[in-house]
């Protein structure tokens, strides 16, 4: 945990370093109390840090002991996670913004440009309006914090395996969930070719630890109505945090600042 606080505050300072600890915590959280409201002991959170990246942490994790009884429990549990990041992230997007500078970009300056998913393209709109060509917007670290916060959403929701994604897919179409799973694989082969070569590593990580997820105890009582509304809500929440480049390109001489 400590660990994590500095190399989160090299990256960003006090401000990202408060505000992406505070959504992480509330993702895993999500995990760690529907998980004991289901009577599956869980461990409380697990920082991992990670120096040296845009980052500065590769996530959080908790341990989770125990057998999952049903479809139901399995949905309510790989959902918690990634809808409590998302609605944690959003005022930090909405404040960051707000503290943003819209700056003149020129070519001695230095920074790490961001691809625009669309709650960003939607909140910027809304709070700034259009940015003038040749400018953009040096992003305060709390919305920083909060493009992070929704950029992990997004890999979390992407339906493969142990992925938050796979947990939800999982629930709602059992076995034949593996179509849906090697689909999104293709896709992201197509993002690596078309887009960006980074999702490579993530096509190769989802490959080694495999597309095939556990059952429950239970898996043949479906989902109940309430709980499809709230599946349909998640994908709502991924198209709206996905991009297909989350960093175009990579700019490095004199200044800082990171736009969007």
């Amino acid at each position: 945990f400590i660990l994590t606080i500095a190399t989160t505050f090299f990256v960003g300072g006090f401000s990202y370093s408060i505000s992406i600890m505070t959504i992480l915590l509330a993702h895993e959280m999500g995990h760690y109390y529907m998980s004991r409201r289901n009577g599956i002991p869980a461990s409380l959170p697990y920082f991992l840090p990670f120096p040296f990246s845009p980052f500065g942490t590769f996530g959080a994790i908790i341990k989770m002991r125990g057998t999952i009884m049903n479809k139901k429990t399995l949905f309510d549990i790989g959902v918690a996670g990634p809808l409590s990041g998302f609605i944690v992230s959003i005022p930090f997007i909405v404040s960051g913004i707000k503290m943003s500078k819209v700056q003149l970009i020129t070519e001695d300056m230095a920074f790490l440009q961001l691809g625009d998913p669309l709650i960003f393209k939607i909140l910027q709109h809304l709070l700034i309006g259009d940015i003038p060509h040749g400018y953009d917007i040096v992003l305060h670290p709390f919305g920083y914090a909060g493009w992070v916060g929704i950029f992990v959403t997004a890999l979390n929701l992407i339906p493969v395996g142990q992925l938050d994604g796979g947990h939800i897919i999982y629930a709602i179409f059992g076995e034949r969930s593996r179509l849906v799973s090697g689909l999104s694989i293709v896709l992201l082969a197509i993002l690596t070719v078309f887009y960006n070569p980074g999702w490579l590593a993530l096509v190769i990580i989802l490959l080694i630890f495999g597309m095939r997820h556990p059952e429950p105890l239970d898996s043949e009582t479906e989902l109940d109505g309430k709980r499809k509304l709230i599946a349909l809500i998640m994908l709502i929440i991924f198209l709206l945090s996905f991009t297909p480049s989350p960093f175009p390109a990579l700019k490095t001489e004199k200044n800082g600042g990171i736009p969007i």
